[in-house]
């Protein structure tokens, strides 16, 4: 059965019934019954040995607190359960109340802060080919976007170009105030090539709309433009706009948005007083990871058509890959996206509209792409979760050798009665496990003969003595579904974060049988087992 990625407060309770070898629906007075029949193997004063003494003390101490956080409510909640990994004493409760506390300041710090920003490298074969360098130019822009306060956000951007031997700079500032529910104020400057300054104001005008006013300054010439703008949802997943805008530049707009979990879509058609233009594009979402585009614009100073698709390679990373043909010539786009931020490379192909150009740039960057995640994204993935692995592998060695330790100690206090129950249920001809090996599903699909392979040693942890024990006086050994069996008394995890078997080989009444369980799998034996 496969694991769980994580421990959850469900996990640490049902590991608490396993340490007292209950079922999770067990009564109150099933509880105190089985805390009483463990509380006789390990309680302290049994022992007059220093070293099996102190064993027991740590093994009765664990018994107690689950006893008393499967029986009292406060206990369950202050014991950890609802922190997530099973925790055992108050000092490790206040360290892990402390992390959560710091985990959800910075949660919050960065939901109130956020950052944006983009660097692009444009390249231009043609240029490189007629002797020029290959660097058309450059630019980058950062935005950085603060709540101060509940009604009240302000954002702070730059922006800097560089092309052939001349460049541009800007830099903006936003403050926006909430005025009420339904309202809000936006203040805001630019500096730079076109440095103006403008105040902006937003109202619902009922559920389904939305009205924007604003008004600019330039502070070069002093020409004023005037804007509305008007919103309004159309369905669950569709938007609709008008906006129309008075001044130097006049135009109007009508624009439309859909977007669902599969499809992705939007258009609009745009009017000026010396221009005009239309753009649209679709985004169809393939799967999880992998999406398709189309896009185009058309207008008095532009005709472009675009095409092409991206890929999720990691959990915060995007790969897009852009074909587009226009006026202005041929040429592939490369964008990385990660978290907030953008790396951009157009390569320009050709200033003309070549047919051969054209069709050879069109099934080039699919052949790229397909060499790029064989040879290097794929490769690259794999060293790093196998080094992920090998490193998750060293924390976690101490960690388990350390309950390899804790589990051998209890074993050992176990031994003697469950040679004692061994004994009996050989002379009656009853239930005798000859083999008991918990631990890695991998380790016992890898080997032949489970019982004599050494190999494996490493993955499993022999479990024997702590079944022995287990078995009833009926004669039967009984392991409750749901429930992990590492939490079991002289059990522990041999390899962490890996489905997990117990293997078992035993015999009833003379005949020898094998077992092979999952980890949340009920075992109930004697039954028909794999005759050897």
């Amino acid at each position: 059965m496969k694991q769980p990625s994580s421990l959850s407060a469900e996990a640490s309770e049902k590991e608490l019934y396993a340490l007292l070898h209950i079922s999770p629906e067990a009564s109150d007075e099933e509880i105190r019954r089985a805390y009483r029949q463990w509380a006789q193997v390990y309680h302290p004063d049994k022992y007059q040995d220093h070293q099996m003494k102190d064993i027991a003390t740590e093994n009765f101490q664990r018994i107690r607190e689950a006893y008393e956080i499967l029986t009292d409510e406060y206990k369950r909640v202050t014991s950890g359960l609802e922190l997530g990994p099973k925790l055992n004493k108050l000092e490790e409760i206040k360290e892990e109340l402390e992390k959560l506390r710091r985990q959800k300041e910075e949660e919050k710090l960065s939901a109130h802060t956020r950052t944006t920003g983009s660097l692009l490298a444009n390249i231009s074969l043609p240029q490189y080919l007629e002797g020029g360098g290959i660097m058309r130019g450059m630019a980058m822009s950062s935005d950085v976007q603060s709540q101060l306060s509940k009604r009240n956000t302000v954002a702070m951007g730059g922006n800097l170009a560089v092309t052939g031997n001349s460049g541009t700079a800007a830099a903006s500032a936003l403050l926006r105030h909430q005025l009420s529910s339904v309202s809000t104020v936006e203040i805001m400057a630019t500096a730079g090539l076109r440095a103006l300054i403008g105040v902006q104001t937003s109202r619902h005008l009922s559920i389904h709309s939305t009205g924007t006013t604003g008004i600019a300054v330039s502070l070069r010439d002093g020409s004023v433009n005037l804007s509305n703008t008007w919103t309004r949802q159309l369905s669950e997943t569709s938007t609709g706009n008008i906006q129309l805008v008075l001044g130097a530049e006049s135009n109007i707009a009508v624009g439309w948005q859909k977007k669902d979990e599969k499809n992705s879509a939007s258009g609009e058609l745009k009017f000026g007083s010396s221009s005009f233009g239309a753009s649209a594009h679709y985004t169809h979402w393939f799967s999880s990871k992998s999406h398709g585009r189309v896009a185009g614009r058309v207008g008095s100073t532009d005709l472009e058509f675009e095409i092409g698709g991206g890929r999720r390679i990691s959990n915060f990373s995007t790969l897009r890959m852009l074909y587009t043909i226009g006026i202005q010539g041929i040429s592939w786009r490369f964008e990385l996206l990660r978290g907030g931020q953008k790396l951009v490379i157009p390569v320009l192909l050709s200033r003309e509209l070549n047919i051969l150009i054209a069709m050879g740039a069109l099934m080039t960057p699919s052949s790229l792409y397909f060499l790029l995640k064989k040879f290097v994204a794929k490769p690259y993935y794999l060293r790093k979760e196998k080094q992920k692995s090998l490193e998750n592998k060293e924390k976690s060695a101490t960690q388990v050798r350390e309950a390899r330790e804790a589990a051998e100690k209890a074993q050992k206090l176990l031994q003697n009665v469950s040679n004692r129950k061994r004994n009996r249920q050989v002379e009656a001809g009853g239930l005798v496990i000859i083999k008991a090996l918990y631990g890695s599903s991998k380790a016992f699909k890898r080997v032949a003969e489970i019982r004599v392979a050494n190999d494996i040693a490493s993955e499993v942890l022999d479990v024997t003595i702590p079944l022995n024990f287990l078995v009833n006086d009926s004669g039967q050994l009984k392991l409750h579904k749901g429930i992990k069996k590492s939490g079991i008394m002289g059990f522990c995890d041999p390899c962490p974060g890996e489905p997990k078997q117990l293997f078992l080989e035993y015999t009833f009444n003379g005949q020898e049988h094998q077992a092979l369980s999952d980890d949340l799998e009920e075992v109930l034996i004697p039954e028909e087992g794999r005759r050897l």
